[in-house]
């Protein structure tokens, strides 16, 4: 390469952000160096404080910087259902339609054989704890529609029947190997009203 090896790290470091490639990473390093060292410290500053200061919330999973999490604390959310996900990005997503006001549960991925991710990975124990007390009665489960997301979704049905709570799974209005994070509010609020039953 040449760039001199500080330039060389950089455009290194910003290639192993998810989606980023060498070009977008070439272009990123050169658009840092052009700014203010006040704009590079202030972004520096933001990563480090998320980093430091973000954390799961200790009912739902999702990411916080409170406990319990803005969601969890808000007592006019419905508590009888709980919306399972596979990231908080896909909170937000939902959040957006405005068309579920009940409490969510954050998986932090899905089971994948092929990249070594089991159960056992997963906040799936965190999720069963909160379905003890009984006040639960439905669980909708909103992985997304691509293998892993099945597979995920038919594994935790498997455990949540038998605990007598209705599980559902968003109903197909979201393509087919998409991510809930690209879809728009009406296709999402669709696929939560015609959920349905799982197994």
């Amino acid at each position: 390469m040449l760039y001199p090896k500080t330039i060389a790290r950089l455009i290194e470091e910003l290639c192993s952000l998810p989606g980023v490639g060498p070009k977008t990473a070439q272009r990123l390093a050169f658009h840092l160096l052009r700014e203010k060292p006040e704009r590079v410290e202030a972004l520096a500053a933001a990563m480090l404080e998320a980093k430091q200061r973000i954390f799961s919330c200790g009912v739902c999973q999702n990411l916080t910087d409170v406990e319990p999490c803005l969601l969890c604390a808000d007592p006019a959310r419905d508590r009888s259902s709980i919306l399972v996900v596979e990231e908080p990005k896909d909170v937000l997503a939902l959040e957006r339609t405005g068309e579920y006001r009940g409490s969510y549960h954050v998986l932090h991925g899905v089971i994948s054989p092929m990249d070594g991710i089991g159960p056992g990975a997963l906040r799936i124990g965190e999720l069963l704890e909160r379905l003890k007390d009984g006040g639960v009665k439905e669980v909708i489960l909103a992985t997304n529609p691509d293998v892993e997301g099945e597979a995920t979704a038919l594994y935790m049905a498997r455990l949540i029947r038998p605990l007598g709570v209705r599980t559902t799974r968003i109903a197909r209005g979201i393509p087919v190997g998409g991510d809930l994070d690209y879809a728009d509010e009406v296709t999402l609020a669709r696929a939560l009203e015609g959920r349905r039953e799982v197994g």
